[in-house]
């Protein structure tokens, strides 16, 4: 026992100073707005406090907090990641948990919980290779992107071995738990977990297994995911495997699951029926980037941007507004029509791919109004009116992580692999006197000041450029050089930018409107 209590306390003290390294590097954000500061400081108290140690497991994680004592794969390698700028330890122990709990047959657990860890489920929603991928590039981490490889390429066989029993080469849903969306009536009759808690078994339906559009679409980001690991790993073989098996499964989920006259996509039953219930599935699809953008268009005008459909007041519900299938009153842990903090969070997946970032920051200070009124940080919220469902346990990480995420898209500097985004917002409540400043991945300082009339960016001190007026995108490379501006609002922007090279240059941006600079 002795024994046993030093090692938990030299792991605790392991976890503490790890804690108190990345807190003397983290992303900091101060603005004189009272109501969106406290909200933001909360957001970042319950993150830190949903950072966890679990059974099976002996680094700390980030938890889904509330009602939820685990990570799950679905949702927990993301939003580590989304959380990497002040835990990066905790973003790569939150990736490494799967790959260490995964079975010798391949099999990744669908969660860790403190009650146990599920192999009845595959549940999973973003890829944990696209996540693993981009924190392995993020902090140049060898051993992570060699493990993630590895396990994931095993994850891959295990889906085709076991959930391809009808030989269509898409991935097949056998219970809810499969895509997370637990009380959906796209899942109803079907039992909430695989029989026996086993994955590869279903229940004997007449209408199971159904081939799934999102569960394809995660196993096509995955396998682009792992192209580009392969390429990083020297493998160029391997990586053009993995291209040609990603673009056939696109194929198939575009030729297979997509029903035009609908502009949907739906379950394909066992009787080769779709089951025609009109569900954030969509957005699904879209957040690993398997339309192109003209289909995307499309599905924009008709279902997304579609205030009858998804884009209710505050958008994205998990079942169209409009759907005989949207449940009414909003129950409890429901995705029959709530909007969700998760789908909130992915968000950034996709709004801005297909060139709607002026409509993402709508979506952005919706959640961010709603989360201020309520201040509990709570799983979802009704979408005609913002209020967030009552019974819902508060403090739950996907919500803090959306405040969070959301203020730097905002206002602040968002780092992508390959660009900075440099959010200028003047007038907005969260650029009230503000002040970001964060670590680039590649070490160096970059800060946004703002006063009345825009804000001024640095990186390393000097100066790269300042924007005024309007509200735009600076868009830069890593070291600073200026690349772009894009107009993040729906009216019409009259902007002025000033750089130390070429002095003013005034700007009219129009919502989405991309500048090469």
């Amino acid at each position: 026992m002795a024994s046993a209590v030093v090692t938990m306390g030299a792991r605790a003290g392991a976890a503490s100073a790890q804690s108190e390294k990345n807190e003397a590097s983290s992303p900091t954000f101060v603005t004189r707005n009272a109501r969106w500061q406290s909200t933001y400081d909360k957001a970042l108290e319950i993150l830190r406090n949903n950072v966890q140690m679990l059974p099976r497991f002996d680094k700390p994680v980030l938890i889904e907090g509330s009602e939820y004592a685990g990570i799950w794969q679905e949702c927990g390698p993301l939003e580590a990641l989304v959380y990497r700028k002040f835990r990066s330890d905790v973003a790569r122990n939150s990736h490494m948990v799967f790959f260490a709990l995964q079975r010798p047959d391949g099999q990744l657990a669908a969660n860790n919980t403190r009650s146990g860890t599920s192999f009845g489920q595959i549940q999973m929603v973003v890829p944990i290779a696209a996540t693993a991928w981009e924190l392995a590039q993020s902090t140049h981490d060898q051993e992570l992107l060699e493990t993630a490889y590895a396990s994931c390429s095993r994850w891959d066989d295990w889906l085709v071995r076991y959930r391809n029993t009808r030989g269509t080469g898409l991935i097949e849903g056998f219970c809810t738990y499969d895509t997370g969306m637990d009380n959906s009536p796209r899942w109803s009759g079907i039992p909430p977990q695989c029989p026996d808690r086993d994955a590869k078994k279903f229940t004997p339906l007449p209408t199971l297994p159904r081939v799934s559009p999102d569960l394809s679409a995660t196993v096509y980001g995955a396998r682009l995911a792992l192209a580009e690991m392969a390429k990083a790993l020297g493998k160029q073989s391997d990586a053009d495997q993995w291209t040609e098996k990603a673009a056939h499964l696109r194929g198939l989920i575009l030729s297979k699951l997509y029903v035009p006259e609908d502009a949907a996509f739906y379950d394909l039953d066992a009787q080769n029926n779709f089951v025609k219930v009109r569900t954030c599935v969509l957005m699904r699809v879209c957040s690993e980037h398997v339309v192109d953008q003209k289909l995307f268009d499309d599905l924009w005008t008709r279902q997304i941007h579609n205030p009858k459909a998804f884009w209710t007041p505050y958008p994205l519900p998990s079942v169209a507004f409009d759907d005989p299938a949207f449940v009414r009153p909003i129950p409890h842990n429901s995705w029959g029509g709530a909007s969700q903090a998760l789908t909130a969070l992915r968000a950034g997946r996709w709004f801005d791919h297909y060139g709607r970032s002026a409509e993402l920051s709508i979506l952005m200070d919706k959640w961010c109004d709603a989360i201020q009124r309520d201040m509990s940080f709570r799983q979802q919220l009704d979408p005609t009116t913002g209020a967030f469902t009552e019974g819902d346990l508060p403090n739950y990480s996907p919500a803090a992580l959306v405040m969070m995420d959301y203020t730097w898209r905002l206002a602040g500097i968002h780092e992508e692999p390959q660009q900075l985004h440099w959010n200028v917002r003047p007038g907005h409540p969260a650029s009230e006197s503000a002040k970001f400043s964060m670590r680039t991945d590649t070490g160096s300082d970059a800060e946004m000041r703002y006063d009345a009339k825009g804000a001024t960016c640095y990186i390393g001190g000097t100066t790269v450029g300042r924007v005024e007026g309007g509200a735009a995108r600076l868009l830069t490379d890593k070291q600073g050089k200026i690349t772009g501006l894009t107009g993040i609002r729906e009216a019409t922007q009259h902007i002025a930018l000033h750089t130390p090279d070429r002095g003013k240059r005034n700007f009219t941006l129009h919502a989405n409107e991309h500048v090469a600079i």
